[in-house]
């Protein structure tokens, strides 16, 4: 079982930066890929941010690439979503979620919210014009 818990929402303007973070407890994150989604009021939770195992590999929702960037410490625990640029429509809460890497040489990244095991309550990020 893998707890996580997000950290670094807030209320920012837009053009403002934030970075979250995410800390696993109960397991090592260097078996799971991990990712960012989020959900604002009346919509579907989407694919923001997702980072290999390795982290050689990373993969954008097209709205935040060049924006966005999500990073991991695996020896902290810890990945982080650096959010630059920040617009309105950003304002969601954001999720951290883990999946299982069954075989770390086919593992392969995806926006499929089905397919992580494990999420954090989430963190609200507001952008304010």
């Amino acid at each position: 079982q893998v707890q996580l818990v997000e950290s670094g929402g807030g209320l920012v303007q837009a053009g403002g930066s934030l970075r979250l973070s995410c800390t696993a407890s109960g397991r090592t994150l260097d078996s799971y890929n991990m990712a960012w989604f989020r959900q604002a009021p009346g919509k579907e939770r989407e694919f923001v941010a997702a980072i290999r195992w390795s982290g050689e590999r990373t993969y954008y929702l097209d709205s935040v690439k060049g924006r966005f960037t999500i990073s991991r410490d695996n020896a902290k625990n810890t990945v982080l979503l650096q959010m630059n640029s920040l617009k309105p429509e950003d304002t969601a809460v954001y999720y951290c979620a883990a999946q299982r890497v069954m075989d770390t040489r086919t593992s392969r990244l995806t926006s499929d919210r089905n397919l992580y095991d494990f999420w954090g309550q989430g963190t609200q990020v507001t952008v304010s014009l």
